[in-house]
């Protein structure tokens, strides 16, 4: 169980992991997990998703199927926070 009263921000992560996580997340939605590289891609250009974002989607391995964002993000070696419950 993890502590309430700590930061969830993990040691070593930056707002700049933070902001491409919640750029990742806005673009993909709720509805489209668990999903492989292209399911992500192709839903990412579907919303229009920055640049950024689709570059950082067409990185992930292939083969792979992602259960939620934090799923990608750790394959994207960004940071990730703790979950609180």
């Amino acid at each position: 169980m993890t502590d309430p009263h700590q930061s969830a921000t993990s040691p070593g992560t930056d707002q700049g992991s933070i902001e491409r996580r919640a750029a990742i997340a806005e673009a993909l939605g709720k509805e489209v997990w668990p999903a492989d590289r292209d399911a992500l891609v192709a839903r990412a250009q579907e919303s229009n998703a920055p640049d950024r974002v689709l570059g950082d989607l067409q990185r992930l391995p292939a083969g792979q199927t992602f259960a939620n964002v934090q799923e990608v993000a750790e394959a994207l070696g960004l940071g990730t926070e703790q979950q609180r419950f």
